[in-house]
Order: C-alpha cells, then structure tokens, then sequence
C-alpha cells in the first residue's frame, strides 16, 4: 500500500509557516513519540533551519518507554532540545517553557543590556495533523483556546495565544509534506491517524498493521484478543481469529472482517494493546 496524502489546505498551511517563521524566536515541532522519525517532517525542518528547536515527543504516555529515552538521546545529541510529554494529562508540558527561556537566554540578556528589560518569547508550535498540537495547547493554558478533534485537519488557520506572561505561542495547522519516498512513512502516518482514514482501505491497513506489531510487539494481538498467533499464519488468518474472538460477524454468521479491521486500529492508536513504539531510535534514518 503507497499512501499519499497531502489536500490543498496544506499549500495553504506551508505559505503561511513561511510567512510568519521572521515573527517567532523559536519553533516548537511536535512528533508522535510512536514513529519519532515518520512524524518528523523535512517541511517545518527546512523552514526553521535558522531558528532554536525544540523537539517535543507528544503521546509519550501511549509509547515505549525505553523507546522516548532512546529518542531523546537521539535527538539531543544532534544538538536539539527535547522533551517527553502527554498533552491529554499535562506531564512534562513545563519543561517546553523552561527549554525555550534556556535557548532564549542569551538573546534576553542581549536585549536587557540595551534597555529592553521584558520581551516575551514568541515560539511557532508545529507538526503532522492530529499529533496533539491543540490539545498541548488548551492545557498549557488551562482552558479551551485552540479546536481539538480526534482527526487530521482540523486547525486551518493561525492563532496566537498567550501561555503566561513571558510565553506566547503562535499554533500553526497540521502539516505534511508532498511526497512521502519511503512508503512505511506513509504507512506508519496512517497507523497513527495522521492520514484521513477515507483514504484507506481499512482492512489492507490492518493486515499491514497486523504484519508490523508482529515484528514490534509480538505479544500485543494475543494478549489484547485471546488469541493464538502461530508463524505461519497470515495476517488475514489473524484478523480472522480476532473477528471471531470478539464475535464480531455478519447476517448468516460470516465474519464482520471490518468491523475486525476498524476494531484493531482504534485499539492501537489507544494503545490498548499496550505501550508500544513502531520505530527504533537505533535504526533510525534521519
């Protein structure tokens, strides 16, 4: 399956990131912490090559453990600021702030030697669609200031919002980048829901998820589902025995294979089936 996605808003989204990139002092660029690299976009990388980052592994709580430490170290030791946080309970959102007053340091003490004693710090907060950028957001600022919605897509415009006193953030719509060269980028942007689901077949999706958590996670499907995965089974024969654990069939007793699919992917992306992260930071290629 060669997923591409990338609808006209997004044109949109990267003029307007171009744009306003001059009127911020840092960028804030969001991944998925379960695919660090696929959720990685060479967009908002080319265009806050000039400004301080910081990267910030959102649904940390949903990912491995031992994975997000890997990733940090990663990410650190190429230099950028990271942190691990889980916007939907708020841990770790403060360590973005206090990583945006230590890069901005020096440049605040440059601007109070020459009399300016406040200057807030003005950060573009960016990333894939549906990473979580709203929702880190209205809990920074304790209230409902940015939409939020279980589905790429839904900020189209930008907004600035004040976080505290001397932290402004301006949030940008989700984005992507036209072409996707390695197809399991695409792939794990769809397992995650960063892709429209529309664009899918659902059932070829799960089968490809089902092949990818027997390699990351072999444990997970026969401990979610009660069931048995033997080696030679085919991912179809798995989402079979996971359609008839659940009793999930149709009119004459024939198995409901999609109501499996669709059943198997929610419970993913709800890490129902445990923590789990699609990519290593040790085979990483970016």
């Amino acid at each position: 399956m060669n997923i591409q996605w990338y609808p006209g808003h997004m044109t949109k989204a990267k003029r307007m990131m171009a744009e306003n990139i001059a009127l911020v002092d840092i960028v804030i660029e969001l991944l998925d912490a379960r695919i660090p690299f696929s959720s990685k976009n060479p967009e908002i990388e080319r265009l806050a090559k000039d400004k301080p980052r910081i990267v910030v592994l959102n649904k940390s709580d949903i990912s491995d453990q031992a994975e997000n430490d890997a990733w940090l170290e990663h990410f650190r030791g190429g230099g950028l600021a990271a942190v691990c946080v889980d916007s939907t309970s708020g841990k770790g959102l403060p360590q973005i702030a206090d990583e945006a007053r230590r890069l901005m340091r020096p440049k605040r003490e440059r601007q109070q030697a020459r009399g300016r004693v406040f200057a807030p710090i003005r950060a573009m907060i960016a990333g894939i669609p549906n990473v979580g950028k709203s929702t880190l957001i209205n809990k920074l600022v304790g209230k409902p200031a940015a939409k939020t919605a279980d589905r790429p897509g839904v900020t189209r415009s930008k907004q600035w919002i004040r976080i505290v006193k001397d932290f402004e953030l301006l949030d940008t719509p989700g984005l992507l980048w036209p072409k996707f060269d390695d197809p399991s980028v695409g792939l794990n942007l769809a397992f995650t829901g960063a892709i429209n689901d529309q664009i899918v077949d659902v059932i070829e999706l799960s089968l490809l998820l089902i092949e990818t958590l027997r390699s990351r996670a072999p444990s997970a499907i026969p401990s979610r589902y009660k069931i048995s995965v033997a080696d030679e089974d085919t991912p179809l024969t798995v989402l079979e025995n996971i359609a008839a654990a659940r009793e999930f069939r149709l009119k004459g007793a024939a198995l409901n294979m999609e109501r499996a699919a669709i059943t198997l992917i929610d419970e993913f992306r709800a890490a129902r089936l445990g923590r789990i992260t699609l990519e290593s930071a040790e085979v990483t290629k970016c």
